[in-house]
This record gives structure tokens, C-alpha cells and sequence, in this order.
């Protein structure tokens, strides 16, 4: 398996997999997403129309298995502003870590830290102070969540990240056992990418 680092033409040409990547990951909890890829390929198009954008991409041979894409905040301005409103933070400071999808044969091998390492290193080059993603937040008690199901909320600790209080996106999708979308609570995390304050 190599984690490759794509911009440009090279993320252009990825963008139908990754849709695909989507749509099959994020129908398993917490997301529980109907997907389809017409909405996919329209949503993605952010990344192809910021020349600021990165895909970090897991392939098996010429298969993507997972990826992760990135772009500055400020891409992502009518999404996000209102959560950010009140906390301190500029838009244009934060580079925004979307995504992050890898089939289920391929994790525990360490592709998550690498999907991280190469984005941060891509938004400090860009003059990016802080790292930010959301995690969308489900009851306790969802009639769909898997017994034994352990949040990834240790390991984004370990990368140095924390919820950013009372910072909440919300979005709508349909999910797996819905026939309509409905709004969720996205939790906005965040760390900081200046050297000296790791």
C-alpha cells in the first residue's frame, strides 16, 4: 500500500473514487449515510475548483482504498462561518481536514496518522495556524449504534486535537433508515499548527 499526496490534475482524476470511497464508508455508523453520486461529484467540487486543495490517497496497486482531502477554511466559508462565529478564529487561519474514508480491510495500519501528517504539512504550507474537522454527533442510545462501537475521539486526541466549544456545524443527509434527510450536529475539533506550540 502507498499514501500518495495529489493536487491538481492527479486530484482531479481521483475525484469519482473518492465519491465512491464516500458513499460506501460513511453508510456504516456514526454517519449512516444514503449516499449517491450525483450529489458526490456536485459536493466535490470544492476541491476541484481550489487550487489549494489536497487528496491524500491510499492505493493497493492503481485501487484507491481511502482517502483524505483538504482545503483552507475560507473554501468552505457558507458552511462554516456560523460555527465559528464567537470562538476567535479567523476563517482564513484555519485549513479544514474533510474527509477521511479507508476500507475496513486496510485500518489499524497507521494510513489515519499519515492522512493527518500530510494535510496538516499542506495547510502550514500554506500559511494555515490552525487544523480543523468535524465528527457528527449521535445519541448515546441510536437504535443503530454497533455494540462495542469505540469513537475515534482518543485518537484525535493523540494528534493534539480537542472539540472547540460551543462550535457545532450542522448538516443534512439521509440516512440508511430514513426516507428524508434531517439535520445533525457536527462537532467542529481543532489544533494548532504553529510549530512552537505542539
Amino acid at each position: 500500500m502507498r499514501i500518495e499526496a495529489l493536487t491538481g490534475e492527479a486530484l482531479d482524476a481521483a475525484l469519482d473514487d473518492v465519491a465512491g470511497l464516500r458513499i460506501r464508508v460513511f453508510r456504516d455508523w456514526p454517519y449512516l449515510y444514503d449516499g449517491d453520486l450525483e450529489y458526490e461529484r456536485r459536493y466535490l467540487e470544492t476541491y476541484r475548483a481550489s487550487d489549494a486543495a489536497i487528496l491524500v490517497g491510499a492505493f493497493d496497486g492503481a485501487q484507491l482504498v481511502g482517502a483524505a482531502t483538504g482545503t483552507p477554511m475560507a473554501d468552505h466559508a457558507d458552511d462554516f462561518a456560523a460555527a465559528f462565529e464567537g470562538t476567535g478564529l479567523a476563517l482564513g487561519d484555519i485549513f479544514y481536514c474533510a474527509e477521511s474514508v479507508l476500507l475496513p480491510d486496510y485500518r489499524g495500519r497507521g494510513v489515519g496518522h499519515r492522512f493527518f501528517d500530510l494535510r496538516e504539512a499542506h495547510g502550514r504550507a500554506l500559511g494555515a495556524t490552525v487544523s480543523a474537522f468535524c465528527g457528527v454527533v449521535r445519541p448515546v442510545d441510536h437504535p443503530l449504534r454497533p455494540d462495542g462501537y469505540r469513537p475515534l475521539d482518543a485518537f484525535w486526541h493523540k494528534r493534539g486535537y480537542a472539540p472547540l466549544d460551543g462550535a457545532l456545524a450542522w448538516f443534512s443527509w439521509k440516512d440508511i433508515d430514513q426516507t428524508d434527510a434531517t439535520r445533525k450536529p457536527l462537532q467542529v475539533w481543532t489544533r494548532s499548527l504553529r510549530k512552537d506550540e505542539e
